[in-house]
């Protein structure tokens, strides 16, 4: 009986390791104190923060790092609602942060950036690291500081060894995708000459699409944020030169005039835009979309349909990236959000592909460049190699 106990326990144990080991390891986090002094600090004045896991052996001089996502606040009052959470204050987040996907330090699972310097920069200032107002509204205590904030931490990284960089990637998802586009080049400006550096969005190529009323729902939305950060003087000014302001947080709008080489993995049905800029709750007050949003198999023929047109204008902004080989694209078929920080998706036996090539492998194949990859996935639902998304009920637009 105790040799069963014994063989059970030990079963357990190594089935928890295999988990451990397969989600990823966990980071301690860094709090960058002396950012305070130049106002450089997350909507609620607490200190930007980032977490660090350092390289090893040929590694030790490759950096990733990887910008954290989570939307954005447009007024007062969504950013007053985020500065109590951890997306507005560095007091409210864990302080252990799993790392796997492409931030894993195991060869099996990340075989092109296992050993470098991995970084995970935290999200706390809602505008996508693009936000510098001065005046500090007494009523909210709310700090707009965003591009300050980019600028704190990645000194801090420099002062830790990111000057002598030899291979560099800017990576994030989501909102932190966004912010790898929009910081692709000041970032790749502030590292070492003959340093071999680029940039990967995660599904933060977001695109300026009417909704389901025909309404211009994100692009009011983006104008909104860019106005309450004074993000104008932090966005390229290869676009504002000529566009206004909120129009150069669209991607679409400026991923062809920037110099770095830029590689754009994303679902042509990207489930937050699907569910925010197509179909917001605002656009369908009876919940027509409802199921739909959930769970991408329970839209009726016309949603598809409509989905299908939102995937040929996501294909056609996109295209705006031009067919330099600096630019690399992975646009699957897929009902997702963020391909590249999860291990199912980065890296597994059974991982999304396109032409039998995993994300993971797109991506390195990139980065070294041992090929060029640019691959656009057939529409859906012809891609059996897709991880869905299916939300919860309460997951909300």
């Amino acid at each position: 009986m105790a040799d069963v106990k014994l063989w059970a326990w030990s079963y357990a144990l190594i089935c928890v390791m295999i988990f451990l080991e397969a989600e990823g390891y966990f980071v301690d986090i860094t709090y960058v104190e002396s950012a305070i002094e130049k106002g450089a600090v997350c909507l609620d004045g607490s200190p930007p923060a980032y977490h660090l896991s350092p390289g090893f052996g040929s590694g030790v001089n490759n950096w990733l790092v990887d910008i954290e996502g989570g939307g954005w606040c447009n007024n007062v009052t969504t950013c007053l609602a985020r500065k109590s959470t951890r997306l507005g204050s560095s007091k409210q987040m864990v302080k252990q942060l799993a790392f796997s996907g492409i931030l894993s330090n195991t060869l099996s699972f990340n075989p092109d950036f296992y050993n470098w310097n991995k970084v995970k920069v935290r999200y706390c200032d809602g505008s996508s690291f693009t936000g510098d107002v001065e005046r500090v509204d007494p009523a909210t205590n709310i700090y707009h500081r965003g591009a300050r904030v980019w600028l704190a931490v990645m000194e801090d990284l420099l002062a830790k060894g990111m000057n002598k960089a030899e291979n560099a990637l800017l990576s994030g998802c989501s909102a932190g995708g966004l912010a790898s586009i929009l910081h692709c080049d000041s970032f790749h400006a502030l590292l070492p000459m003959g340093a071999k550096v680029k940039c990967l969005s995660d599904a933060g190529y977001f695109i300026n699409a009417k909704d389901i009323t025909g309404t211009e729902h994100i692009a009011a939305f983006y104008n909104d944020v860019v106005t309450i950060h004074g993000s104008a003087k932090s966005l390229p000014s290869s676009c504002t030169s000529r566009l206004p302001p909120a129009m150069c947080f669209f991607p679409q709008n400026v991923a062809q005039q920037i110099e770095t080489p830029l590689f754009i993995l994303n679902a042509a049905y990207d489930s937050w835009q699907i569910k925010n800029i197509l179909a917001p709750g605002v656009a369908d007050p009876h919940g027509t979309w409802h199921d739909c949003k959930l769970d991408i198999k329970q839209c009726s023929s016309s949603q598809l349909q409509i989905m299908q047109g939102f995937r040929t204008e996501f294909l056609n902004a996109v295209a705006e990236l031009g067919n330099s080989l600096s630019r690399g694209m992975f646009i699957n078929s897929c009902y997702a959000h963020c391909q590249s920080e999860m291990q199912e998706t980065w890296l597994a036996s059974d991982s999304p592909m396109l032409d039998k090539i995993p994300i993971a492998k797109a991506v390195g194949n990139w980065f070294y460049d041992r090929s060029g990859v640019q691959k656009i996935d057939c529409p859906y639902p012809c891609d059996s190699t897709c991880h869905n998304r299916i939300f919860e009920d309460n997951s909300g637009a």
